[in-house]
């Protein structure tokens, strides 16, 4: 299993690269099931997901070909992908694929609107909480399917297909939006999604649909309309820029000091999280290229966040912000209200120096002079990168053990990173 292993204390200096955004392709290369022709789709991240996801369409006759770089293409730019979902041969998806991921448990939605029947495993993926996939069931249910949990399975009908209707989220979900937005784009008649989530992968994904001949408007806002077509057609889409991975880079930057430009990146995607840096003491400006930034040997300052549905601070953000706060000048506090399970990098970063106290949602965060490098183990996607931004920093060399987490959402992060002047290398193991 392989390993990272950093070296602390080297500031960050140069260009990074931003990819396309895993929390919008997952979704776009569903929605592939939703036409008979082709979905083409550029900027699309190299990730172990992303991988898994294919194998996962594959398995319901889903033909996806991959093209490879072309003069001119930088180290990297993001892979094209024309997927066709011509001939869907199965409409049940395995537990032993779902359950590796559980953004794949959203095939339901367009497994059920076009072809009128799904029988879709429960599903797996992180263990930074239960995350239900009940409101995706209701969601379901409102534009007229029937729903029977067998066996582990969730069995979805409607065999003269989907009618339109109206869907009323008692909260944020990015998961039933996205299954609401699939399976009302082929219902018959109008659907009105409430309280639907605002991030921007979602309008992303409108986009991409309204590109196919679906009529979706009121994308990125709480209440979205769905008039539903009878077929949907073939379409080209580049994936928006990755605000996470945005995020993180900005933050391993602002923990280290230096100056790097976010090639790519788009400050409209995460303005929260850039106020945030901003109060801590980077300086953050946007340029034609992207994002810049900076921050001199000045310390940083404790800041306060609750992490919010977008625009607000978003969870994916969390861990790499309390790292940052780890060498803050005082204290600082994190609420997480969107998942109950996502503080276990709080004892990881302890092994390096870290003083944190929790109380159950809230993290107290006493800043500290030095952070010393010790081994450590991911136990999920944004923690473990946590840990590499804690570890940039630290005296010494930390260890980071269990990285396919990382490969799951970062591509390539210890060749940007060290194409920046950090000392990480990753030892195959």
């Amino acid at each position: 299993m392989d390993r990272i292993r950093i070296v602390g204390g080297q500031p960050l200096h140069g260009t990074i690269p931003i990819s396309g955004a895993k929390n919008a392709t997952l979704p776009l290369m569903i929605a592939s099931l939703l036409t008979e022709e082709e979905l083409i789709l550029d900027n699309v991240p190299r990730l172990a997901d992303v991988a898994l996801l294919q194998r996962i369409l594959g398995n319901h006759g889903v033909d996806i070909m991959t093209n490879g770089k072309r003069p001119g293409d930088s180290a990297y730019q993001g892979q094209t992908l024309k997927i066709s979902a011509a001939h869907i041969i199965d409409t049940t998806a395995p537990y032993e694929l779902v359950s590796k991921m559980r953004a794949s448990f959203w095939v339901i939605a367009p497994l059920v609107a076009r072809m009128g029947e799904a029988r879709v495993s429960m599903p797996g993926g992180c263990a930074i909480g239960t995350r239900p996939v009940d409101l995706l069931i209701m969601a379901l249910e409102q534009l007229g399917a029937t729903i029977e949990i067998d066996g582990g399975y969730v069995v979805a009908k409607a065999k003269d297909g989907l009618r339109g209707g109206e869907v009323v989220f008692p909260k944020v979900t990015v998961g039933g939006t996205h299954t609401a937005l699939m399976a009302a784009a082929l219902a018959n008649g109008t659907s009105v999604i409430e309280n639907a989530a605002r991030e921007p992968e979602i309008r992303d994904v409108a986009d991409c649909l309204n590109k196919m001949g679906a009529r979706i408007s009121g994308a990125g806002t709480s209440r979205i309309i769905i008039e539903g077509v009878p077929r949907l057609k073939g379409a080209r889409h580049s994936v928006l820029p990755d605000r996470i991975e945005t995020g993180t880079y900005a933050m391993a930057v602002a923990m280290t000091g230096g100056d790097v430009t976010l090639q790519g990146a788009r400050p409209d995607l995460l303005q929260a999280a850039l106020d945030t840096l901003g109060e801590a003491g980077a300086k953050v400006s946007t340029t034609n290229a992207g994002i810049r930034i900076a921050r001199n040997g000045a310390g940083l300052m404790p800041v306060q966040v609750t992490t919010e549905p977008f625009p607000g601070f978003p969870t994916d953000l969390q861990a790499q912000l309390m790292a940052l706060m780890t060498r803050a000048r005082g204290t600082s506090r994190i609420t997480e209200t969107i998942f109950e399970n996502r503080f276990m990098h709080v004892q990881e970063l302890a092994r390096l120096g870290a003083r944190i106290a929790l109380d159950g949602q809230n993290a107290t965060i006493e800043g500290v002079d030095v952070l010393k490098g010790a081994p450590v183990m991911a136990t999920d996607l944004r923690a473990s990168v946590s840990l590499v931004i804690a570890a940039l920093a630290a005296e010494g060399e930390t260890m980071v053990n269990r990285v396919y987490h990382l490969d799951r959402g970062f591509e390539r992060l210890e060749d940007k990173l060290s194409a920046c002047g950090a000392d990480i290398t990753r030892i195959a193991g």
